[in-house]
This record gives C-alpha cells, structure tokens and sequence, in this order.
C-alpha cells in the first residue's frame, strides 16, 4: 500500500525568486499603502537568504523522506486555464510537464530550471487521484497535456519541482482556483485534501507520496494600497503548527474585507479580476493559504513544523515554510 511519508508547504511569489537587492526598487515602484515599511538592502538581503535557506530546510526533509512521487496543490494563474474555461480543480495525469519556454527576466535568485524544463509526471498516482475523489463528490477536470504549450506549467507547480526537488522525482500538480473569484472556499479545499488522503491511503502499490502546497500567503500583488496583514499570517500559521487545518479554513473564510481596503476591491474586472462574486474570505493572492489547507488537510491532525516567516514589505508578501514528517 501507499505511505504518506511527508507534508511541506511553501510560499512561491516573486520575491523567492528576485535577489534581495533589487526588493527596495520593488517596493517604490508598487502603489503599496503608505505606512507600509521600506527597508533597506542590507535588510532585504537578509531576508532574501532567510527565505532560501527555509527552502534549503524543505529540500533536505524532502530528501530525508525518500518519496517516489510528490502530489503538488497550488493554483493556476493564466498559465494553463482562462476566463474561457476555468475549473476549480484539476489534476494533470500527463507523463510529462514542462516550465514556460521564454527566459525570466531579470536576475533571478533560488534554484531554477532551464526555460521549458521537463518535469516527469506519475500518471499512476493521478489518475487514481482524479477518479478517487470523484467517487468522494468532487468533479474536478484532468489535463492529459499541458492546455498552453506556450504557457507551460502553473508557476507555484515548478516552483515546487525547483526548489524542493531534484528535478528527476515524478510529480501529480494538482492546479486549483484560488486567485479568481468565484473560487473555492477554504473548507472546500480542506475537504478536497482529506478525500486526496483517503485515495493516497487505499492506494494499491508500494508507493512512498509526499506532498506539497504551494503558493501565499498573504499578499495582493500591484494592488493600490496593498498591505501585510502579518496577524492572519500568523493565525493561520498557529493553526497549522497545532495540526489543526479544520480551524485554518474556518479562519480564512470567515475573514471579512473591509470596505475601506482597494488593496481586495474585486468590482473592476481586470486580468487579474473577473467581477465576480467572492464566496468570502481575503482576495488575490492571499487565496494561494487554500493551496496549504488542501495539503495540510492530508495530514489533519498531525502537528506541523514552521520553519520560518519571514514579512517582505517590498512585495508586500508573508513568504513562509513548513513541514510535517513525524505521520
């Protein structure tokens, strides 16, 4: 049968990617509210290599599990689904995936694959995931291929394979809609990663599965006015250290945006903005939290490691780490 061998979350935005030097410049260029720190290089530097060495942290414990595959929750953002056709959840049962073709501009910091990289795919595993959740209630679509060659994968998927990866273990992504409005509620994805779990452990073959979430916490990207909201970071974050991700989802959606804050104002349709209804909860990019709770939910109960928490003003973004070995 199937072990669950290891739980780990990490945060994936830009600022894990961009050398610390160039975060001030970020943080002058944005239309980030007033009071919002900026810090200065020495500082951004400084957490810059506090955000590696947590992914440094996270790779070693990947390693020290020895997994066979690793199933990926993070969300899709343009790169594989549009407004034309936009699932709430989907899981790719492909034998291979690949990152986005064009070069990433600018300097780059972290572990980062060529431009159209290949990532092998563990088509076993997803297709067991896709049909066992089904029979759990949930619908959700499957990609056999990449939908946009030119896009390639969900971002917050490679960011996992590059960082916390050797490039060679076979993963599931499982890209869920967390950055769109309608999307799935929090205590949606807690119970979707509890049906994952379910399907991992009626799993027939000697397969050793990790498992990753990808993607928050709190941020809302070039939004006007955008802030951090360090203490739903760190609620959350108690949470999850306590094993208690039932508490994390009910947290989320049950956080209620003021009226006075553009940084979540979702009433002007944009790229980034349907002009949809949200079901509740924080908007943008906070919503990536779910991508943790749907991981988390694997291993519900268990207590959970922070590794570290670091508040980068110049995004404004709360990048953080965690991991649960002790199954």
């Amino acid at each position: 049968m199937a072990q669950l061998v290891g739980v780990f979350h990490h945060s994936h935005g830009g600022t894990t990617s961009m050398p610390g030097e160039l975060w001030r410049e970020r943080r002058i260029s944005r239309p980030i509210r007033e009071d919002t720190p900026i810090e200065d290089d020495a500082t951004n530097i400084a957490k810059a290599a506090r955000v590696h060495d947590a992914f440094r942290v996270l790779r070693e414990k990947v390693a020290e599990v020895k997994p066979d595959v690793l199933l990926c929750f993070s969300d899709d953002q343009l790169e594989c689904f549009d407004f034309n056709n936009y699932p709430t959840f989907a899981i790719y049962v492909g034998k291979e995936f690949r990152k986005n073709p064009r070069p990433q501009q600018g300097p780059v910091a972290g572990r980062h694959a060529e431009p159209g990289a290949a990532f092998a795919g563990h088509p076993e595993l997803a297709t067991a995931v896709l049909t066992g959740v089904m029979k759990r209630g949930f619908d959700p679509a499957f990609c056999m291929d990449m939908p946009k060659p030119d896009r390639g994968i969900a971002g917050g998927i490679i960011r996992t394979a590059e960082e916390l990866t050797d490039w060679k273990l076979p993963m599931v992504p499982v890209m869920m809609n967390l950055y769109f409005a309608p999307q799935a509620t929090a205590m949606r994805c807690y119970q979707f990663g509890k049906a994952v779990r379910e399907v991992i452990d009626e799993y027939p073959a000697d397969l050793r599965v990790a498992v990753a979430g990808s993607g928050g916490l709190w941020h809302t990207p070039n939004m006007t006015g955008a802030w951090l909201n360090t203490e739903f970071d760190r609620q959350i974050l108690d949470y999850l250290a306590a094993g208690n991700v039932k508490a994390m989802a009910e947290y989320h959606d049950n956080y209620v945006i003021p009226a006075d804050d553009p940084s979540q104002d979702l009433s002007k349709s944009s790229r980034n903005i349907t002009g949809l209804p949200t079901p509740g909860g924080p908007a943008l990019g906070t919503r990536e939290t779910c991508a943790w709770i749907a991981a988390a939910a694997v291993a519900d109960g268990r207590p959970t490691t922070i590794v570290d928490y670091v508040d980068v003003w110049a995004s404004p973004v709360g990048n953080a780490f965690a991991y649960c070995t002790d199954l």
